[in-house]
């Protein structure tokens, strides 16, 4: 019987093994496909601009019907390649004036080759050399060999990567479900609470990441709790949420950790006070929902427990079960 229970852990291991193989070589063909796109279209560009100088050297050689087709395949073109690679991140994202990231050869080897190519077409073409400087981002590099300068999102990185790699390492998931997975995760840490957004007692919104990027916060719809649930009694979908729910069940409880540090008693800290925006600690909560409240009452000298009122009502809560935002500087 013990011989056969370990048969059986290695050939789920190898399993497992296969089904992480397959999903990483899914990632990589799907990355490529996209490149070889982008590539194609930049050729073609290259290959219509040879064509019209022809065509402005030589105007017999040509047509009358064949200039204008040009143009026009030009302008598809033109919209095809802002499709592709400006108008996806934008879309999501939002247009930025500035682009920060970290020195990597991969990086800088990026703009690089896309400040050759805004040189390349310049003079050759003024309607896509135009909406290309028009759409200009500057992309700033911190120092090389400096990562402490990026320690704020390398931290964020970190902190959603040690659970994804946990709860997704096991489960066999296609490019297209992979990539519903990360960006359900960017939400959640774009929907963090920071810090408070005003001082007034009556207002119980938080600071978000969302807030720089769409103006206001983010919202979603409210899934069913599927932890519990075991995994072959579910539709492929109610998987991918699953999955989600994990990591923000994990995530979230080391983000209130943090704002909810205990130093030894060697010397005095801020406490809360009346008036403070708190996070509450509540069990099973649904992704993307933060229980946000103004304290109201506190009932010790030695601050143990307090009155925090939220949009529902006004509670009782030990102190430990409640989080205090940082305030801005």
């Amino acid at each position: 019987m013990i011989r056969y229970l370990i048969l059986l852990d290695e050939v789920e291991t190898d399993q497992r093994e296969k089904n992480k193989q397959e999903a990483e070589k899914n990632v990589r063909e799907a990355e490529i496909q996209l490149e070889k796109i982008k590539l194609s279209q930049i050729e073609k560009l290259l290959e219509l601009q040879k064509v019209r100088k022809k065509s402005e050297k030589n105007p017999q050689t040509l047509e009358s019907g064949e200039p204008s087709s040009i143009t026009d395949k030009l302008e598809s073109l033109v919209k095809s390649i802002k499709t592709l690679t400006i108008q996806v991140p934008v879309s999501r994202r939002g247009k930025c004036a500035k682009l920060y990231s970290d020195h990597g050869k991969t990086l800088v080897g990026a703009n690089k080759e896309l400040k050759r190519f805004l040189k390349l077409i310049k003079d050759s073409d003024d309607n896509l050399a135009g909406f290309l400087f028009a759409e200009g981002i500057e992309w700033k590099f911190i120092p090389p060999r400096a990562p402490s300068f990026g320690g704020l999102w390398e931290a964020t990185v970190k902190s959603i990567k040690y659970h994804l790699k946990r709860v997704v390492s096991g489960s066999n998931l296609t490019y297209e479900k992979f990539l519903t997975v990360c960006i359900q995760i960017e939400g959640i840490l774009n929907f963090r609470p920071l810090c408070p957004l005003s001082s007034n007692s009556d207002d119980l919104n938080a600071l978000t990441p969302a807030h720089f990027l769409i103006g206001r916060s983010m919202t979603s719809v409210v899934e069913p709790n599927l932890i519990e649930l075991k995994k072959n009694t579910l539709k492929k979908w109610q998987r991918i949420t699953r999955l989600v729910q994990q990591i923000w069940f994990k995530w979230h409880r080391c983000y209130l950790s943090e704002l909810q540090q205990r130093n030894k008693w060697q010397f005095k800290k801020q406490n809360v006070k009346v008036g403070d925006l708190v996070v509450l600690i509540e069990d099973n909560m649904p992704t993307f929902k933060w229980p946000l409240g103004r304290i109201t009452e506190i009932y010790d000298a030695l601050i143990r427990v307090v009155k925090v009122k939220t949009q529902f009502g006004e509670y009782k809560r030990a102190i430990s079960r409640v989080c205090l935002l940082p305030m801005p500087v």
